[in-house]
C-alpha cells in the first residue's frame, strides 16, 4: 500500500499522542514481533513500534523489514519510533484524506 505526502502527514499527527505498543529487542524482528505486530494493526489500524538502539541504517532496514512483512504502510520513522499503517480489512476505522 502507497500512501501520499498527505496521508503520511494526516497519520502522524494522529499517532502523536500513540505510545508504541510493540518494543522490538536486541534479537531484532522475530516471528513472534512480527505476530505481535500484525495483532496490534488489526486491533488498531495505526501503531507505533520501538525499535532498538542501534545504527541508523540497521533501523532502517529493521523498519522496511516489518513493513514488508506486516504488508502495512510506513507513515514515518522518527528516531527508534516506526509509525506503521493498515487498514482493518472489513471495518477501517481512520478515514484517509
Amino acid at each position: 500500500m502507497e500512501l501520499t505526502g498527505r496521508q503520511r502527514r494526516h497519520l502522524r499527527g494522529l499517532a502523536h499522542d500513540l505510545d508504541p505498543v510493540v518494543q522490538l529487542g536486541k534479537l531484532g524482528a522475530t516471528p513472534a514481533v512480527i505476530e505481535a505486530v500484525e495483532a496490534a494493526l488489526l486491533a488498531h489500524e495505526l501503531v507505533k513500534v520501538k525499535l532498538p538502539q542501534v545504527e541508523k541504517a540497521v533501523r532502517s532496514e529493521l523498519a522496511h523489514g516489518l513493513e514488508t512483512s506486516t504488508r502495512a504502510a510506513f507513515v514515518g520513522l522518527t528516531g527508534r519510533v516506526l509509525i506503521l499503517y493498515r487498514p482493518h480489512p472489513k471495518e477501517p476505522r481512520i478515514e484517509l484524506p
